[in-house]
């Protein structure tokens, strides 16, 4: 039986993550009970600010959980990086209404994971159908205009085109760990005047008396938060006009999965002048947010990209996702690799313009990828092989 929910609280933690986290898989942060809870709690994503909540959730027979969906009644296109603002001007200058939409991702953080949730041993084939269409009818009998599934796995996103949504393609820049000991070890892997170039970055970037620290786990403390709270507005304030999340979402994920919450603190003098934010999963670390008070050459390039392998490699990661976008990771040894969304549009005229237009634009982003790849820094000997389908 599905079911829809308006809160993370109306499920017990140990259901959502039997299904978010099913045993043998590798560890997922953001699909995590404790960080979409935070999200609600902290107020950051909450249906005042857009983010109505209408999780799925698939029950068995003996009252437990087979499956879930993230789901969100959306008001507007903040916080999803699949920009789909063009298509909302598109649609409401011919006089449809766009909004609201029903969107399953996990707000504000453009990371690649499972959208069609299972608890292990269950059919997940029939599981992630179910919810798909679940998904479906749940935007028919609202009279919404559309459902879009954003950053979902490329099984997942073959299994809602075949389902009927429309197939789209972005990119990102992600670093893959060939089994490097060492981060000099990952150096010799680049060409040398990439690895001139890195080396003079890590040593400028630490000028001026600048000391890095790693923070995890009951090292963390409210002062900390304090402060990376200040680099994000800084940052957020910006970039973004209004940043996404409030001072309390990092006291709560402070409290409930510190254990998985990197903080890599930049000090001068004895102040923390800047910081970045990153999430520990399974096999990969993500790079989510930054922020600095005093600017210094290359402190970003430091913080965000090399202290994170340097991480990656000490912890045998194998990977680092740095986050949406950046095509000057690509000379830091992040390679570009395909992300994907999909999307179902209820009015057909409206759908099959869009359909034109994705389809064009896939074979643009597989072009640009190849392009951009052709251009990574590691030694052409030792240059790993692009899987465009990552």
């Amino acid at each position: 039986m599905l079911r829809v929910i308006a809160s993370l609280k109306d499920v017990k933690a140990a259901d959502w993550d039997a299904c978010a986290n099913p045993a043998g898989a590798p560890y997922h942060p953001f699909l995590s009970h404790a960080f979409l809870l935070a999200l609600e709690e902290s107020n950051s994503a909450i249906p005042r600010t857009g983010w109505g909540a209408q999780h799925l959730l698939l029950e068995d027979g003996a009252g437990g959980l087979a499956g879930a969906m993230p789901l969100y009644l959306k008001g507007h296109s903040q916080g999803e990086y699949v920009f789909d603002h063009s298509w909302a001007d598109a649609f409401e200058r011919v006089g449809g209404r766009y909004y609201p939409k029903l969107l399953s991702a996990v707000p504000f953080t453009p990371v690649t994971g499972r959208r069609l949730l299972s608890r292990a041993g269950t059919d997940r084939a029939q599981v992630e159908d179910i919810l798909m269409a679940g998904a479906v009818g749940l935007a028919k009998r609202g009279g919404v205009s559309s459902v879009h599934v954003n950053f979902p796995t490329l099984e997942e996103w073959e299994r809602l085109h075949t389902g009927g949504f429309l197939a789209r393609q972005g990119q990102q820049f992600h670093w893959t760990n060939e089994g490097y000991g060492s981060f000099d070890d990952f150096l010799h892997a680049l060409a040398s005047r990439k690895r001139k170039q890195l080396r003079k970055e890590r040593l400028q970037a630490l000028e001026n008396g600048i000391t890095v620290r790693w923070l995890m786990g009951k090292d963390l403390t409210e002062s900390h938060w304090d402060a990376f709270f200040a680099f994000y507005m800084d940052t957020g304030s910006r970039k973004w006009g209004r940043p996404y999340l409030t001072r309390s979402f990092f006291s709560l994920i402070g409290r409930s999965m510190a254990d998985r919450v990197l903080l890599i603190l930049c000090e001068r003098n004895g102040r923390a002048i800047a910081g970045a934010l990153n999430f520990i999963g399974g096999d990969t670390l993500y790079g989510r947010y930054w922020g600095a008070l005093e600017d210094h050459p290359f402190l970003h390039f430091e913080a965000c990209y090399y202290q994170a392998i340097d991480f990656a490699i000490a912890h045998k990661l194998t990977r680092v996702e740095a986050g949406a976008q950046g095509e000057h990771k690509l000379a830091r040894g992040y390679r570009p690799v395909p992300t994907y969304s999909a999307h179902w549009i209820a009015e057909p005229h409206f759908r099959d313009a869009v359909a034109r237009f994705v389809a064009a634009e896939r074979h643009a982003v597989n072009e640009d990828i190849e392009a951009l790849d052709a251009h990574a820094p590691f030694k052409k000997t030792n240059q790993p092989a692009l899987d465009e389908r990552e």
